[in-house]
């Protein structure tokens, strides 16, 4: 992997409300928002005891940013205890071990993968199965649940056939979906300038774009 391309590896701390503080995505509720440390034992009691009601309170109709919290702080629990099964035993009996290490995936995905399901354009549920997978496979899912409408149940079937072995693009046209079709509405000036771009460079404007996005940019260091 060069350094130029995003990476699925967490670099801020376990618990940090990167997303969850912001604004953008929280409203109001991101001056709530906390951080939780795993070698701080009273922030660690405090992530033991949201995990618990975390475990009572999971539907898929529940808010996206107070599933985010939960899943906080499942991975602080994971990184204070040392375990996913020292974590689930820090808490009650209605917390498994898988419980514990879905939630904790889901915060260690990459935060533009998050941003949405702050947002709620991605379920939590969805989250949880595009965490998963591994690499580049979990940017390739999310975005086709984005721009492809992709429902829980199928985002499962993929991430099983991605973990089985099958590339992300064939597992995701078993589902209709093609990788890396997506459909942009520019303004004018800029679609007339791809336009004429291309045409001189004899070329389909979609080449364009990917030689625009082979630079270098301010996201290419994705902090998460």
């Amino acid at each position: 992997m060069s350094p130029d391309e995003p990476t699925t590896d967490r670099e801020s701390p376990i618990g940090e409300p990167v997303v969850r503080g912001d604004p953008s995505f929280a409203g109001e509720r991101a001056e709530e928002a906390v951080q939780f440390d795993p070698d701080d034992p009273e922030s660690l009691a405090t992530a033991a005891e949201v995990v618990e009601a975390f475990a009572d309170d999971t539907v898929e109709s529940a808010d996206s940013v107070y599933m985010l919290r939960g899943a906080a702080a499942c991975a602080a629990l994971v990184r204070g205890e040392g375990s996913y099964k020292a974590a689930a035993a820090r808490t009650g009996d209605a917390v498994t071990i898988s419980f514990i290490r879905k939630w904790a995936r889901v915060h260690d995905l990459p935060r533009s993968i998050r941003q949405y399901v702050a947002a709620g354009e991605i379920a939590p549920t969805a989250a949880k199965h595009i965490a998963r997978v591994s690499d580049h496979a979990r940017f390739q899912l999310a975005w086709a649940v984005l721009d492809s409408d992709l429902t829980v149940r199928e985002v499962r079937a993929v991430a099983s056939a991605i973990n089985a072995g099958t590339s992300p693009a064939e597992a995701l046209a078993s589902h209709d979906v093609t990788l890396g079709e997506l459909r942009l509405r520019l303004p004018v000036e800029t679609y007339t300038e791809l336009r004429r771009r291309a045409a001189l460079r004899r070329v389909d404007p979609a080449e364009v774009v990917a030689n625009a996005l082979e630079s270098p940019d301010d996201a290419a260091g994705e902090r998460y």
